[in-house]
C-alpha cells in the first residue's frame, strides 16, 4: 500500500520554516466582478449568484464546499508530495481575507499530477466542520494544474500556543486593503503553515468557497490541525470577524480518509 508522503526538499536554498475575490485563471492580483460580496449582509452567500450576469455556481452547483464531514469511506490514497521552497513574502489584504500569493516553482504532486501553489489564505471560523466541530480557523493552500484543475489543501487550525509563522505574517499585512506587500527581505516557506503529521487527510471533490464557486475542485484537508494562540486569533477576526461560508449539501458525494 502506498504511503502519504511529506517531503522538504533541504538545501542551502530550502529551509522548514483566498482566492479570496481572486481568478484562479488569471494573475494573482487580479479582481473578480464585481469584488462587492461578503458574508453577513446582503452581499452575502445566500445571493452571491444575484450579484453578477454571468452566471456563478454557487446555487446551481450541486458539487459546493465547504461540506460537513461525519461519514467517511477509508482508502489506500496516492502520495501526496509537497515541494515548498522559500520565496518572498507577498501578502495583501483583499477586504476578505489576508493571502500569501505565489509565482511559479512551489507545487505539489499527487499521483502523476503535478498542481502549482498559487495562494494561501485563511477563514474564520473553519469553513470544514469535522465530526461536528468547528475549528477556529482554516489555512487554504490553493493550487492548479497544467490544464486548470484546482487542488487546495486544507489545514485546520485550533486556539492553543503561539505560531511564530503566523506571527510573521500577522506582522507584515497591510492594512490598506487591495494593495499587495512585499517584503522582499523576509523568506516564507508555505511548509511552516503545515502540521507536523501530514499522513492523514480527507478528501472530496467539491468548490471554491467564494465566488464565482468553481467546482471540480479536488480538497485535500489535512486531519491534524496547527495552532495559533489566542492574540493571534484575535488580530486575525478584529479585521475579519466571520469570513467561512455556510456547509453545503453533500449530495451523495463520497468523502474518502487515507489510511495507511
Amino acid at each position: 500500500m502506498k504511503i502519504f508522503k511529506y517531503i522538504v526538499l533541504t538545501s542551502a536554498f530550502v529551509f522548514l520554516p483566498f482566492i479570496a475575490a481572486t481568478s484562479l485563471f488569471a494573475g494573482a492580483g487580479e479582481h473578480l466582478t464585481p469584488d462587492h460580496w461578503d458574508y453577513e449582509s446582503e452581499l452575502g452567500p445566500d445571493h452571491w449568484d444575484e450579484l453578477i450576469l454571468e452566471k456563478w455556481h454557487c446555487k446551481i452547483g450541486d458539487m459546493q464546499s465547504p461540506i460537513g464531514i461525519s461519514v467517511t469511506e477509508k482508502a489506500k490514497l496516492d502520495d501526496i508530495i509537497f515541494h515548498y521552497y522559500p520565496t518572498p513574502l507577498r501578502i495583501i489584504n483583499n477586504g476578505h481575507t489576508i493571502q500569501v500569493n505565489y509565482e511559479r516553482g512551489n507545487s505539489i504532486s499527487i499521483g502523476h499530477k503535478k498542481y502549482e501553489l498559487i495562494q494561501f489564505h485563511f477563514h474564520t471560523p473553519s469553513e470544514h466542520v469535522i465530526h461536528g466541530k468547528h475549528y477556529g480557523m482554516e489555512a487554504h493552500l490553493v493550487h492548479k494544474g497544467e490544464h486548470g484543475q484546482i487542488a487546495i489543501v486544507a489545514v485546520l487550525i485550533d486556539e492553543g500556543k503561539e505560531n511564530a509563522f503566523i506571527k510573521t505574517l500577522w506582522s507584515n499585512f497591510p492594512k490598506e486593503v487591495g494593495k499587495e506587500h512585499i517584503v522582499s527581505d523576509i523568506r516564507i516557506c508555505a511548509s511552516q503553515l503545515l502540521p507536523k503529521n501530514t499522513t492523514a487527510y480527507y478528501t472530496y471533490p467539491g468548490s471554491l468557497t467564494i465566488p464565482p464557486c468553481t467546482e471540480n475542485v479536488n480538497w485535500f484537508i489535512l486531519k491534524t490541525p496547527i495552532e495559533v494562540s489566542k492574540a493571534e486569533l484575535h488580530k486575525f477576526t478584529s479585521l475579519f470577524k466571520y469570513d467561512a461560508r455556510p456547509i453545503q449539501p453533500v449530495h451523495g458525494r463520497v468523502v474518502k480518509e487515507c489510511i495507511k
